[in-house]
Parts: structure tokens; sequence; C-alpha cells
């Protein structure tokens, strides 16, 4: 009898002990971004817009580099174009993405530091980036009103792909997957 009693005594504190509460949905995409950190990957354009052509044409490379808990930064190179740099950046509600464009001396060049932030939580695998209104004063003041309603996305499959996304309401879809499963050399 003192063992049933002993076992249901152990049984009923163990159905009340806490199991830890999952990372949120922006800690735990940036950990997987961390957790690719050093690698370099290619990619290749999977949607057909003819816009996209100089990518779909050249080498997309992205090398995952400039890693912290709270940011990680994406050199992305097509062909030999290194001016572009993805910035992924943990904020007190979510997460930002940002564009860093610079010449091969390091000079801002072009739109610059443009993206969002999230607008909800998003998942471990899939963020989302509407168009923040400081990147949309600097669309207007360049031209590029059809960038106004911009919205980008960026995925990561452990072990299997990353992908970025470019969304805008009048159709336009840019997107470039990586694979996952073969790290590249320069």
């Amino acid at each position: 009898m003192k063992a049933l009693l002993a076992t249901v005594a152990v049984l009923t504190l163990s159905a009340c002990a806490t199991v830890p509460a999952p990372a949120p949905a922006p800690d735990a995409f940036l950990a997987r971004l961390n957790a690719l950190c050093g690698q370099r990957f290619e990619g290749r354009v999977v949607t057909t817009d003819a816009a996209d052509a100089d990518f779909a044409n050249n080498r997309l490379l992205m090398h995952v580099r400039d890693c912290s808990p709270k940011e990680v930064g994406i050199p992305f190179a097509v062909g030999e174009d290194r001016s572009r740099r993805w910035i992924v950046t943990r904020t007190e509600a979510g997460l930002r993405l940002k564009h860093d464009h610079r010449d091969p001396e390091g000079v801002i060049h072009g739109y610059h530091m443009y993206g969002g932030d999230t607008a909800g939580p998003g998942t471990a695998s899939r963020q989302e980036f509407p168009v923040d209104q400081e990147s949309i004063a600097q669309f207007m003041a360049g031209g590029a009103e059809v960038s106004t309603t911009n919205v980008w996305a960026v995925e990561v499959h452990p072990g299997r792909m990353f992908a970025y996304e470019l969304r805008r309401p009048s159709g336009r879809f840019l997107r470039v997957e990586f694979d996952l499963t073969k790290p590249v050399g320069e």
C-alpha cells in the first residue's frame, strides 16, 4: 500500500512539473540563422518574373556571418556584384530586416538600409517583413514608388533550404532558394 501511495505521489508531483516554454518564434528563427553562421550557400531564382533575369543568369551566393544572438548579417552576391547584405535584427516586438547596399570600397550607394519589421510573431521557419515608413520615404524620394508596398520574407528550414522573397500586391514576386545541404567555399 505504501508503494502504491508513493507511486501516486510521484506521478502527481511529476504532472505538476513545469515544462519550459518554447522559445518565441523570433528567437527560434534567429537561432536557426545563427546555426548557419560561417557557412556559404549557393542559390537559384525559382520564380519566373522577367525582371529577375539578372539574378537568374548569375551565380547567387549568400554567406551567413556577423552572427550574434540579436543580429545576423548575410552578404548576398549576384555574380561579381557583392554590394548586397541582409541584416536580421531582434527588436523588442519581433524582427527587423534591412538591406545594406555598398560599393566595393564600402561606400553607401543607391537605396540603403531599407526593409521592415515583422507585423506578427511569424514562425521559427518563416518571417515576413512589410516595408516600413522610413523605407517608404526613401523609395518615394528616389522615385521608386513601386517599392512602397514591398513585403519581404525569409525562411530557414534547417538541413534543407533558406529562402529570400520579395512580394508586391501588384503581382511582383521574386523568390531565391539556397540549398543548405551543400555548403560551398568562396
